[in-house]
């Protein structure tokens, strides 16, 4: 059965036949020019000759015989797999795109890198948008969390990047909406992590693997707060694994909003999730400052709230940084 691909603005002035060539990098021309000439490839319903210049929301149609050569594309020897419309839903989640690094509005649910039993992951699906580049990633977002993410495209950003998330010279700030009143509005925490757990002193720790806590600091700011509820800025200085849920939960004791990992089952748990029409983690990656690797500049970028954070947001009355 065809599919119908709706274009992207990302894609807007990209002729017809670069488009299919980046999705079927097999594709021979002459065979497509074949598909146009028979009707098979269409335009808004129209008939093609394989030169247009398509636009944003233009409708293309896909004759099911692609199917052939998408699959070097959409699946690899370890199992990955997707479809068109999953390529076209991130190339909508693009913010950002040049010759060195393309930024996405990671959505939630989406994991950044593949693994086992992960069918869909951006580190994949990036690589099959961008065929003719040297996908890497250089930072992560928990597959929970939404927001930006930079990827690198050739070996040098990558390096660039990288080192700039390891040293934490790139600058990162979250939105959160966290389930407790959190008192002081603002302040610094700054205590150890291990296995899922938050430890003041990492001296008293002894759990047998020789393995020693690690530090996290994250800076927090309380936006807006509505009954038992807090809108928190979260701006973390290391990068743990799930460092913004441990310290919201564990230190904070206000765990985020749709954390079925380190959240709490009580009544206001129950009256919260009767507001709410998602299960999705309210944490949000909602800034992005970084030097860019070829030009050296320091660029901020910033993305667009989640939909589904946004009705809770209107009605709550929140404040946005």
């Amino acid at each position: 059965m065809a599919e119908l691909i709706t274009i992207s603005k990302t894609d807007d002035g990209t002729r017809l036949m670069r488009w299919f060539m980046r999705q079927f990098p097999s594709l021979p021309q002459r065979e497509f020019y074949k598909l146009c000439r028979g009707g098979q490839i269409r335009v808004n319903s129209k008939r093609v000759h394989g030169r247009e210049i398509l636009n944003a929301d233009d409708v293309v149609r896909v004759p099911p015989t692609m199917a052939g050569f998408a699959t070097q594309l959409h699946k690899s020897s370890s199992g990955d797999k997707f479809s068109l419309a999953d390529l076209e839903m991130l190339r909508k989640c693009i913010v950002h795109n040049d010759s060195d690094i393309v930024v996405f509005n990671k959505p939630a649910g989406l994991a950044v890198q593949g693994g086992t039993g992960i069918k869909k992951s951006v580190d994949k699906m990036a690589a099959a948008l961008f065929p003719y580049d040297k996908i890497s990633l250089v930072h992560r977002l928990d597959r929970e969390t939404s927001g930006l993410l930079v990827v690198a495209k050739n070996q040098r950003a990558a390096q660039h990047l990288s080192a700039q998330f390891q040293n934490k010279d790139a600058h990162k700030e979250y939105l959160a909406l966290l389930n407790g009143a959190v008192k002081p509005l603002r302040g610094v925490i700054d205590n150890y992590m291990l296995k899922g757990q938050v430890f003041d002193n990492p001296e008293r720790v002894n759990n047998g693997t020789g393995q020693r806590p690690q530090r996290a600091v994250t800076h927090y700011q309380v936006l807006s707060s509505a009954g038992n509820l807090s809108w928190v800025l979260f701006s973390p200085k290391t990068g743990r694994t799930h460092q913004l849920r441990l310290h919201s939960a564990f230190t904070l004791n206000a765990p985020i909003v749709g954390d079925n990992l380190y959240g709490r089952n009580n009544k206001e748990d129950d009256a919260l999730r009767s507001m709410l029409v998602t299960n999705n983690l309210f944490l949000f990656a909602y800034k992005l400052t970084f030097q860019h690797p070829s030009s050296g500049r320091m660029i901020t970028m910033r993305a667009m709230v989640p939909e589904f954070m946004m009705p809770v947001i209107k009605f709550l009355e929140l404040k946005m940084p």
